[in-house]
């Protein structure tokens, strides 16, 4: 297939995200305008692998999505807000064929969405003070959860060695574990901290924790390899 084979393919999986109600309408523009221009700055396995993040993320969100809804904390449709904050760093990444953020903003997202979509079945834990806390609550953390983040930022750093990302599996899997771990607790504690209280927004957080695992991802570089 030739490069512009692969556009048509990603507007018309922002099509079906869009129909199927995962992403809205600016959401899902958004995400084909940042899709085409990885496409052609870092290459289709690049994007491939952000498509990996979507397929999970929309996979998880449905996972006891009635029990979810029950206790109020099923998100439905995410917006362009939601993909701004979990796509943004990535695409600066991608854009610049920096690897090490790439993967680590992506195992970030990965991570703290697996854990928050698969830690709500269970009770939390504040991540301040350890107490028990309502499922869904900000800076909730839970085994469960952490566990499912840790094997979705796995599966980032799998399939980024698969992809051709970077050609080595242990650096390559090094970076997408602990720096998706790292952001993933970054995101619990801003929420915590900062969100529970107002001063953030759950947009805020996801970008920041983003960057965090960007750039815990870039010092393993520099500093380890």
């Amino acid at each position: 297939m030739i490069i512009w084979e692969y556009v048509i393919l990603l507007v018309i999986m922002g099509l079906i995200t869009y129909k199927r109600k995962a992403l809205d309408l600016l959401g899902s523009i958004f995400m084909i305008v940042m899709g085409v221009i990885i496409i052609f700055a870092a290459g289709v396995n690049w994007l491939l692998l952000i498509f990996l993040f979507l397929i999970l993320g929309v996979g998880f969100t449905r996972y006891k999505h009635d029990y979810k809804k029950e206790i109020g904390v099923y998100e439905g449709t995410r917006t362009i807000k939601n993909v701004v904050s979990n796509g943004i760093v990535a695409f600066v990444m991608a854009a610049f064929g920096n690897y090490a953020g790439f993967i680590g903003s992506i195992a970030t997202a990965t991570a703290d969405t697996m854990a928050s979509e698969v830690g709500v079945a269970t009770t939390p834990r504040l991540i301040t003070n350890f107490k028990k806390v309502p499922p869904g609550t900000d800076g909730g953390i839970s085994v469960l959860g952490t566990f499912a983040g840790i094997i979705g930022a796995g599966l980032i750093g799998l399939a980024a060695y698969i992809l051709g990302i970077y050609p080595d599996l242990v650096r390559t899997m090094a970076i997408a574990l602990v720096a998706g771990t790292f952001g993933c607790f970054v995101d619990s504690i801003l929420g915590a901290v900062l969100e529970i209280k107002g001063y953030l927004s759950n947009e805020h957080v996801n970008l920041l924790a983003t960057l965090a695992g960007a750039l815990l991802g870039n010092i393993m570089v520099w500093l380890i390899w």
